[in-house]
């Protein structure tokens, strides 16, 4: 707070400077005053004066029931739903190309074939290493395995789980005691009738047993018997029910000729099994006096070598599976089919042209149009994308057909927004599946009702002023509820209302007036804008207190 300066009070350089800088922002705060005030009253002078020299003319209405319907409109270019650019991904000859421009074509029609001899070369190649790689895979398998070469009962096993083997070692033996075989001599003049398969009867020494025999073999070379008789060898094999043994002889017949002499069975087949790699036992497959059948395994091996072994065969099998299945992608890019069904619109490369050469790597065989439906991309304004839902439907229009109308329906709203020069835009999809005579290419505009309101009462828009208020006549029902505070010209009063939908012409209105009201507005003010007005008293802290207006068309 300042006070006034006596003569006894002393003064000082500081406190006469305080007092200079306080007077200097005093008078700059009147100065800034009075020109506000100055220019205040030069606009309402001039508003003023330019009222006084023309009377306001009002153009009064009543509220009506009627539609409103808010539509937003925007232009674009009709798209086909799916286009297709078919370019291939390798070189030769083209060797067919059976189909034109305006072909409808189904999804995995072959549109072109390519010569593909290299490529068939890869294959087979391919398929080859597989195959050695396949083999060389089940010889490292085996490798840890000690198989047997025949079938029968195993009659021993030297090792142990655990054991250590070298290559060579015996570790098992089995024997095939199924048939055993008689080798007999006989005359050579009727042996030399015998066929193998024949029936014998075979005669153990000792009991005069009889059993029934097979003729396995007859030799094709007479020998000198001990009494100088041309003699055959003939082998008989005789099943062996269990209770036959290489210890017991016997004679047989063939035919009703008789053997010359007796001898011992012998079994058809018996293996000693050695083991073809060293390493550690890891397990037994079998046990002794177990039956096998040719090719079992009978014992499991493993050592450090073989694991290695094994996982390197494993590796190049793999690679090699690898090689044949990119073999064989690669020669399914010498069939070019359609990726889509759709209609052929241009076709560039006929049979009998090379592709992919040095020049042109990368052309366009053909295009593909997916028709089955078409679509609109709008970029609608971030102010109205709120407004636009998917579901709503679209009337179409198009400048080259402009006596024909389509409808759509938006099926996407994107929240990718795209921002050029401080506005930012989103796309909006719109399908249209019933298009006539629409193509791709086409520019067009759709209109989307947004939002509207059925027998509402409504006036025009321009009897809205700023602040949602209405001039009515005083005699109208709705002048009881005027705004007092609210100055208006003579006869007429200002109602506060709540307002709807709005089209391009009227608006909605929920609540303030009735069908019976006179409203007035003045086309003529309501385009004029009193911005600098309000901008100039809301800036000297909103002196006056009225709804902003502006002046004869809006209150104040």
């Amino acid at each position: 707070m300042f006070r006034i300066k006596r003569p006894e009070d002393p003064v000082t350089p500081s406190s006469t400077g305080t007092r200079t800088l306080v007077r200097w922002r005093w008078k700059i705060v009147a100065l800034l005053v009075c020109l506000a005030v100055i220019a205040a009253a030069a606009v309402f002078i001039r508003m003023k004066s330019q009222a006084a020299s023309t009377d306001t003319e009002y153009v009064e209405t009543t509220p009506e029931y009627r539609s409103v319907i808010n539509v937003f409109s925007e232009s674009g270019t009709i798209e086909a739903a799916d286009t297709y650019e078919v370019k291939a991904l390798v070189r030769g000859e083209v060797m067919t190309s059976d189909f034109d421009e305006g072909d409808t074509v189904e999804e995995g029609t072959v549109l072109y074939t390519i010569d593909s001899s290299d490529a068939l070369n890869s294959v087979e190649k391919a398929q080859l290493s597989l195959g050695q790689a396949q083999r060389s895979y089940e010889d490292a398998v085996n490798a840890q395995y000690v198989c047997t070469d025949i079938g029968g009962t195993v009659l021993s096993i030297q090792v142990s789980p655990g054991d250590t083997v070298t290559a060579g070692q015996e570790v098992a033996t089995v024997r095939d005691s199924s048939a055993l075989l008689l080798t007999l001599s006989f005359p050579a003049a009727e042996a030399a009738g015998f066929s193998v398969g024949q029936s014998a009867q075979v005669t153990l020494d000792g009991t005069y047993e009889t059993l029934t025999g097979t003729v396995r073999s007859i030799s094709g070379e007479d020998t000198l018997s001990g009494g100088s008789l041309l003699v055959r060898s003939v082998v008989i094999a005789v099943q062996n029910a269990g209770s036959l043994t290489t210890a017991q002889a016997a004679t047989a017949s063939v035919g009703g000729v008789s053997a010359l002499d007796s001898a011992r069975f012998e079994y058809q087949r018996s293996q000693t099994i050695t083991a073809s790699a060293s390493g550690r036992v890891a397990a037994l497959c079998v046990q002794q006096g177990s039956t096998v059948s040719v090719g079992d395994a009978i014992l499991q091996l493993t050592s450090d070598s073989l694991t290695r072994q094994l996982e390197t065969a494993s590796d190049e099998l793999r690679s090699a599976e690898l090689s044949v299945s990119d073999a064989e992608n690669a020669l399914e890019d010498y069939t070019i089919t359609a990726p889509i069904s759709g209609t052929i619109i241009q076709k560039n490369i006929q049979a009998g042209e090379t592709i992919g050469t040095d020049s042109s790597s990368s052309e366009t065989l053909c295009l593909i149009h997916d028709l089955s439906y078409l679509e609109l991309t709008l970029d609608v304004d971030e102010l109205e994308i709120l407004s636009i839902q998917v579901g709503q439907t679209a009337t179409i229009t198009a400048d080259a057909l402009p006596d024909e109308t389509f409808e759509g329906v938006v099926t996407n709203v994107s929240s990718a927004g795209t921002t050029t020069g401080g506005t930012t835009t989103y796309p909006v999809t719109i399908r249209i599946d019933d298009y006539g005579s629409l193509m791709p290419g086409m520019n067009a505009t759709a209109e989307i009702v947004v939002d509207s309101a059925e027998n509402a009462l409504a006036i025009p828009n321009a009897a809205v002023v700023r602040g949602d208020y209405v001039l009515v006549t005083e005699d109208s029902p709705s002048a009881q509820n005027a705004e007092p505070d609210v100055s208006a010209p003579e006869g007429y009063v200002y109602v506060k209302v709540d307002t709807g939908v709005s089209d391009n012409d009227y608006i909605e209105i929920l609540s303030g007036l009735q069908e019976g009201d006179t409203i007035a507005y003045d086309p003529a003010a309501a385009s004029v804008s009193s911005s600098t007005l309000s901008g100039m008293m809301g800036g000297m802290g909103g002196m006056g207190g009225a709804p902003a207006g502006g002046m004869g068309g809006g209150p104040r």
